[in-house]
């Protein structure tokens, strides 16, 4: 009944919104004189015709088409003006307060300002809007050739560690979308299968407004993708290749590095048909080293086994998409995409175990055993997306737009651990098998209306989330020792959820302040089954989540915004996965299939300053989390630690974000971002039916700092940085992280070809770059290892464009899959 009342509530809104909003308006088409293809971003003014005094104002969308109501009756003179081309005035009157007129604004290139802009070429790469910041993807010369993990980590609030593990205000948890459209895999592994070439914006919206999935504890990252303007052909190439490496961890294989991309994209007329696809071999080797010790108080015992050896990677995927654009006319636009991918992952970790077992009083050893321990880890996934998306604009500037999305990824693999003597390495004393079968598929259903009403627009909508995923796990070992034990690492385990959410909110502008207020609501489903559990794990939500942002604009270069925001980061399947793994010989990894959600309650109150030639932004923020995911360690046998998800009560953070660029002449560019926040978690966590209190907290920094040098003649340097300091976890410490970058390219052909030098993970032998220390204990254990891996990489890379990629196309790309990979 409450489900139906909202409906009806909503549609009468909708409906009443759309009669009564009608009033007198210009609107059109931003044109090239020349070639006909549309602007985007050009500014467009109403002025008095007498006194030139500004009546109305909006920037044209990426198709160029521009709308201004709420004109009373009089004379009028549009005014447009875009960079690189001669301001274009109309005169023009309104003589009905229900006029509306409908005309198309021809620009013409300007010789002088073009030359200035090439010279110069000084193009905004950060944008501070209402709701999201926006970075160019094409500064980050580091990323070019690899992939959009590459380019995401420079942004001020993103840090990546040693695992590739991505956070965002330290936070891990973030909803993903390409293009607008949200994934329902992993985003680590989706972003790591598009190529960062193919990149032209990344979007971070950390107060998200109503009208996104309320997924992601840490905001939305929105990846934006490039294509053709102008009708024609265009076509990018983008090749890569490693050079042998320099550092030697004596593992058993030399890395592989090579790679290469293309997009072609046809548009004629109705029609812009894009086709890309990439291949990406990126194997890294290093080395671990690790120490660990059990305590077993009944027997008076300590037991150590300290590891040392290899830890490498082979790693490849390819791919293709392709995004089919049909704009029947300004009223009627469909979208058709689809993308399918292959991504394998090896990872081996070949260790010599020192163990040894002492009195805990004396200190006498009890026994020793050195052995080897060979642990191959392979993860396989096939990667099927498909979509489609329906718009129509109707005539009092209402819009109606429906989205269908589905996906598919079959995800397998197998995980192998060995036990040999040593140093002879021809004895097998145990082989332990996990192989799996973990399939996921899902769909998303899309409403959206907006409508002007009053000075602003009213947008509403219903969504509809629906994936299931059905894993089958297995245990092998040989031996058999103990046939009950073994059991409990075999079994199925499945889960679905099932999410309807309906939205409303409202967004204006009066004076100089911007505003947009909503609410969603959301009731979700959660059924997990677990073979070895005679009922499901059921888990029904009902929740309220409003959101608020606001904009005040000083000046032409201050500005301050506000915003709220409360979200949900949801489990993924392998948190609720309760079925053991043998991750290592030390180390065994299990879910909670009875495991809450995060709930986050975000308020972040900035400034923003942008001129000729710095722009500056600052954010505060305050970020309250309820329930926070706590991966964790307890003794399961006197030589294997069992690594556990668990809630914790609360975790807090406060911080501040700063991000700036700099361009003091034309020869340097300065970028630096910068996140400092105290973070602390604190309450009970349950381990088995065990309630341990935690209370840790410090503070958190990161920094990504970016510069380059003009050096003429077609050359450019830059340096970068990306550094991430200690941070705590619930159990211990991660470690710093560093990682340095050099890159120099030179340009030919009027810029249609580039040929560069990548200088990856600098060490020089003293930075400690690459590698990251993790150390958790308890009452009766301690472990730290570290993790290092390949420093001083080199790379060539190899770009042509027969014609400028430069705008943004709605590419496909998967979610669900991504996250269980």
């Amino acid at each position: 009944m409450r489900h139906k009342l909202f409906f009806s509530t909503l549609l009468l809104i909708l409906f009443w919104s759309n009669t009564m909003a009608q009033n007198a308006s210009i609107k059109g088409l931003i044109l090239e004189n020349k070639t006909q293809a549309p602007i985007e971003y050009a500014s467009v003014s109403v002025l008095e015709k007498n006194d030139g005094k500004i009546i109305k104002g909006t920037l044209s969308e990426k198709n160029g088409k521009f709308t201004l109501s709420e004109l009373s009756i009089g004379n009028y003179s549009l005014k447009v003006v875009s960079i690189g081309y001669e301001t274009n005035i109309i005169d023009f009157s309104i003589s009905s307060k229900h006029q509306e007129i409908v005309l198309d604004v021809k620009m013409n290139l300007s010789g002088k300002v073009l030359n200035e802009v090439v010279v110069k070429g000084a193009k905004n790469t950060i944008t501070n809007k209402l709701d999201k910041q926006t970075y160019k993807a094409n500064q980050f010369e580091s990323a070019k050739g690899g992939n959009a993990v590459d380019a995401l980590k420079n942004l001020p609030s993103v840090a990546v560690n040693s695992e590739g593990e991505i956070s965002v205000r330290g936070a891990t948890g973030f909803l993903l979308l390409v293009n607008g459209k949200p994934v329902l895999t992993d985003a680590q592994t989706i972003l790591s299968q598009i190529p960062a070439n193919t990149v032209e914006n990344i979007e971070l919206i950390t107060a998200p407004s109503a009208k996104y999935e309320a997924d992601g504890k840490a905001g939305i990252i929105n990846i934006v993708t490039k294509k053709g303007t102008t009708d024609g052909t265009s076509l990018q190439v983008n090749v890569l290749a490693g050079l042998p490496s320099t550092t030697d961890y004596d593992n058993l294989e030399n890395p592989i590095r090579f790679g290469g991309d293309f997009t072609v994209d046809f548009k004629q007329k109705k029609w812009d048909i894009l086709v890309s696809g990439n291949y990406n071999r990126n194997d890294a080797n290093g080395k671990r080293e690790g120490d660990v010790y059990t305590k077993n108080f009944e027997n008076n015992t300590i037991t150590k086994f300290p590891s040392i050896g290899e830890r490498s990677f082979d790693r490849y995927n390819y791919g293709g998409r392709t995004a089919i654009t049909y704009t029947a006319n300004d009223k009627n636009i469909f979208n058709l995409g689809f993308f399918a991918s292959k991504k394998y992952q090896e990872r081996r970790a070949d260790l010599v175990y020192n163990n040894s077992t002492e009195d805990l009083t004396t200190g006498e050893v009890l026994n020793a055993l050195t052995y080897f321990n060979s642990n191959l880890q392979e993860k396989e996934g096939n990667f099927v997306l498909s979509s489609f998306d329906y718009t129509h604009n109707f005539e009092n500037k209402s819009k109606l737009s429906g989205a269908f999305i589905y996906e598919y990824a079959n995800l397998y693999g197998n995980t192998v651990n060995k036990n040999l003597d040593y140093p002879e390495k021809t004895n097998i004393f145990q082989e332990v098998n996990n192989p799996y079968t973990n399939p996921i598929n899902g769909y998303r259903i899309k409403l959206d209306y907006s409508t002007p009403l009053g000075k602003g627009k009213l947008e509403s909508g219903y969504q509809l989330r629906n994936d299931k995923q059905d894993g089958k796990f297995d245990y092998i070992v040989d031996p058999i020792v103990d046939p009950i034990e073994d059991a409990k690492f075999r079994g199925t385990a499945k889960s679905s959820n099932i999410i309807n959410a309906v939205y409303s909110q409202y967004s204006g502008e009066h004076l100089k302040l911007k505003y947009i207020a909503g609410l969603r609501y959301e009731y979700s489903e959660r059924k997990v089954e677990i073979s070895t559990d005679s009922q499901p794990h059921l888990l029904n939500l009902s929740n309220l989540l409003p959101s608020a942002n606001l904009l005040y604009t000083f000046n032409e270069t201050w500005s301050s915004k506000l915003g709220y925001s409360k979200r949900i980061q949801r489990n993924n399947n392998f948190e609720l996965n309760p079925i053991p793994e043998r991750e290592h010989s030390e180390t065994l990894e299990q879910g909670d299939p009875d495991l809450l959600p995060q709930f986050v309650d975000l308020v972040e109150l900035g400034i923003n300053y942008n001129s000729k030639k710095t722009s500056f932004f600052s954010t505060l923020y305050f970020q309250n989390v309820k329930n926070p995911i706590q991966r964790v360690n307890n003794v399961y046998a006197d030589t294997i630690l069992n690594r556990l998800f668990t809630n914790a009560e609360n975790a807090k953070s406060i911080g501040i974000e700063i991000g700036t660029n700099y361009k003091p002449n034309k020869w340097l560019t300065a970028y630096l971002g910068a996140n400092i926040y105290n973070y602390k978690v604190s309450g009970g966590l349950e381990i088995f039916d065990t309630t341990t209190e935690v209370n840790n907290q410090d503070w958190v920094y990161s920094i990504n700092m970016n510069t380059t040098f003009d050096l003429g003649k077609n050359w450019n340097l830059q340096a970068n940085v990306n550094y991430l300091s200690a941070r705590p976890t619930a159990q211990g410490e991660d470690s710093r992280f560093l990682s340095p970058n050099t890159s120099i390219k030179k340009t030919f052909l009027d810029g249609k070809m580039t040929v560069g030098l990548q200088w990856q993970n600098m060490d020089l032998g003293f930075m400690n770059s690459n590698q990251q220390r993790i150390t958790t204990s308890g009452p009766d254990f301690y472990t730290t290892t570290n993790y290092i891996y390949e420093t001083d990489v080199f790379l060539l890379n190899f770009s042509y464009n027969f014609n400028k990629l430069n705008n943004k196309t709605k590419l496909p790309s998967s979610e669900i899959g991504e996250k269980e990979f």
